[in-house]
């Protein structure tokens, strides 16, 4: 297994006061039927959304292809940049699809319409960045791996996953927020650091609130402490995320909180939630702490 195909949760089946089921996510291929035509378009055919790749940011060297100091597209000359250090930008996000699927982008790499990816005019390739749908909210991670799009008002084209995830491919565009996710000095560590914005300590690539709470998922709280730390052992097993399990006094009785997180984006919380949600766990929720 590639370090691309990292799992944050696997699925398991237990048997015994406890049952729940953690499904497959972050991970696997997408099976589509994709029509041959020549204009761009949507997959067609039944998509499993569960089981579209989520991408981890992580420390790459710029690509022997794709990266000249300029180049020329349509008439125009555009000037790659040295570094994708502090890139934040607003402006029109299109999507590609079909038509693309299979062919090689500016990276070398495979344009897979199914996996987290994008193209941009001028930023290095590979790198990594947080695209914010602006007329909505919705936010998602990227690899940009390709050159494009060349229209004007346009400042990066998003594959059809990437664009389903920010709910803007029956539109075709959106206003979005584009901002790169970079690296500290010491590249053996690769540890994440948003490019502006961000107020977590160390770096670490989790969401924030605008008053720099992070983003849990509880799945439940207990008034038995080993009842707690038995479930908890078993996420901690089987979810590459951090579980912890905290306490609160609630009308005199002291609880055990069993918690996931920091979470890296709501998207991995919202299908932690659909899991989790069985009677015998207690109904699993997103806190912010």
């Amino acid at each position: 297994m590639t370090d691309d195909n990292k799992l944050y949760f696997r699925k398991i089946n237990l048997r015994g006061t406890i049952y729940f089921f953690l499904m497959l996510i972050l991970v696997g291929c997408v099976s589509v039927t994709i029509e041959e035509e020549e204009q761009d378009g949507a997959p067609v055919g039944g998509i499993d959304w569960n089981k579209v790749k989520y991408v981890t940011p992580k420390y790459e060297p710029k690509s022997n292809r794709g990266n000249p100091p300029s180049y020329e597209q349509f008439g125009r000359t555009y000037y790659v940049l040295a570094s994708a250090d502090n890139y934040k930008k607003r402006g029109v996000a299109s999507w590609y699809g079909t038509k693309f699927h299979g062919r090689t982008t500016s990276s070398g790499e495979v344009y897979d319409m199914m996996a987290m990816t994008a193209a941009h005019k001028t930023l290095p390739i590979p790198c990594y960045a947080r695209v914010t749908n602006l007329e909505n909210g919705k936010q998602i991670i990227v690899k940009i791996n390709d050159r494009g799009p060349f229209v004007d008002d346009r400042i990066i084209d998003l594959s059809y996953a990437a664009a389903h995830k920010l709910e803007m491919t029956q539109k075709g565009t959106a206003l979005v927020e584009v901002e790169t996710i970079t690296f500290s000095s010491d590249q053996m560590i690769q540890t994440p650091v948003i490019a502006s914005g961000s107020n977590s300590s160390g770096g670490s690539n989790v969401e924030l609130r605008a008053d720099g709470k992070q983003m849990y998922v509880q799945v439940g709280a207990y008034s038995v402490h080993k009842t707690a730390q038995k479930l908890a052992k078993v996420l901690d097993k089987e979810i590459r995320l951090p579980v912890k399990i905290t306490s609160i006094l609630r009308n005199g009785t002291k609880l055990y909180r069993v918690r996931i997180g920091p979470i890296p984006h709501r998207d991995v919380a919202e299908d932690l939630i659909k899991v989790l949600n069985i009677k015998e766990l207690g109904k699993p929720q997103i806190i912010f702490d």
